[in-house]
């Protein structure tokens, strides 16, 4: 099969279009999936360039996708290649022994696992416990584009800052027109109901896509100063600035965050960095600081998570989605295809994007085959 990605972690140009070996049949509670369609997220750009830190062993763990055996040196002249992404939606072939959930025909969107192969690949082996029915209202590019930042926003808000819904305390969340953002926004606006949602965008486009699609009542420039800016919103005095969500450059916002948050606040991170928070008001006002990676629990081995919170997630946002609570934060759509993926990483490097970038097999536009 066609597959994308790299045989050696550099930049953009470094990926390339290769066939591979299909998966082999589904065991305990895998299926095999045929991909439809994928979405790019800082973490393809991060694995892809070899500069992805946030475990720190995680090459380690996956060089056994580059390395190549003499058994299959004599299949292929071709090196093997680490395949990139983690969002993706299609349709359900195969299903292990185990699976609970789902059965073959069932279309569904998923995020794949942090240490095998990726979804820019024209067929995948994903667990079930990461997976969800695509909602019926959206198509397989616009399902592709919810997963990674879905789960990620939820877990933070819920599982770690541990936000109740319906309480009176506000959140800030650091870059609002982003993919991360957009998502962390509607949760805290129209599930968990949040009175005061702060997103931070510094162009007039990203301010009117963080209020229009991620609900958030008040933004703020991020490169102007932010202490100032939320000090003159004149926030009602009874709905405490009790969290703050980061999503970009833990180290940069530490410092404003701690100036405006509450007594006794929670700040999260989904940014690796290095940082000291000494000469900030985290001890003065006791702050609480924690971070979330998605990938925790499959990574190590469910150790105190439930294995089955993120299918439960994935079912209840496909409901949402289509009752219109939370709206899909796909911006731009193209045909899946080694150019447009290269590009695609580009793009997200460069910081400019708004919202999602996602790509499908049966989109029109070019001639070339997908994933070639």
């Amino acid at each position: 099969m066609h597959a994308i990605g790299v045989a050696q972690y550099g930049p953009a140009d470094n990926l390339q279009s290769q066939e591979i070996p299909r998966p082999g049949p589904p065991t305990g509670r895998q299926m095999r999936v045929e991909i439809k369609a994928v979405s790019i997220n800082p973490i393809d750009i991060k694995v892809r360039a070899g500069t992805y830190d946030d475990p720190p062993d995680y090459y380690d763990r996956v060089r056994g996708l580059l390395t190549q055996t003499d058994e299959d040196a004599t299949k292929s002249s071709s090196n093997k290649i680490h395949v990139m992404g983690y969002d993706g939606a299609g349709v359900v072939h195969e299903i292990g022994p185990d699976v609970r959930h789902f059965q073959v025909g069932d279309e569904v969107y998923f995020l794949a696992s942090p240490v095998l192969q990726g979804t820019y690949a024209e067929e995948l082996v994903v667990d079930e416990r990461h997976a969800g029915h695509k909602p019926k209202s959206l198509d397989f590019v616009q399902a592709a584009a919810m997963p990674l930042t879905y789960g990620t926003a939820y877990e933070s808000l819920v599982d770690r800052l541990g936000i109740q819904p319906g309480e009176k305390a506000g959140i800030l969340i650091i870059n609002g027109g982003g993919g991360m953002g957009s998502i962390a926004s509607q949760i805290a606006r129209r599930i968990l109901k949040l009175p005061v949602v702060i997103t931070t965008a510094s162009r007039p486009e990203t301010a009117d896509f963080s209020r229009d699609i991620g609900g958030a009542t008040h933004v703020v420039n991020h490169r102007d100063d932010i202490v100032r800016q939320i000090c003159d919103l004149s926030l009602p005095a009874d709905i405490p600035l009790k969290y703050a969500y980061i999503t970009s450059r833990t180290e940069q916002y530490l410092a404003p965050i701690a100036e405006v948050l509450a007594p006794f606040g929670r700040v999260c991170s989904i940014v690796q960095a290095r940082f000291d928070m000494y000469g900030t008001q985290f001890m003065s006002k006791s702050l609480s600081f924690v971070w979330c990676w998605i990938a925790t629990g499959p990574y190590h081995g469910y150790a105190n998570d439930r294995e089955e919170k993120h299918h439960e997630w994935y079912e209840e946002l496909a409901s949402l989605l289509d009752e219109g609570t939370i709206k899909c934060h796909l911006t731009q759509r193209k045909k899946l295809t080694l150019e447009n993926v290269r590009e695609a990483h580009k793009a997200t490097e460069a910081g400019k994007g708004i919202g999602k970038t996602a790509l499908g097999v049966d989109e029109p536009g070019e001639e070339q085959q997908a994933f070639c």
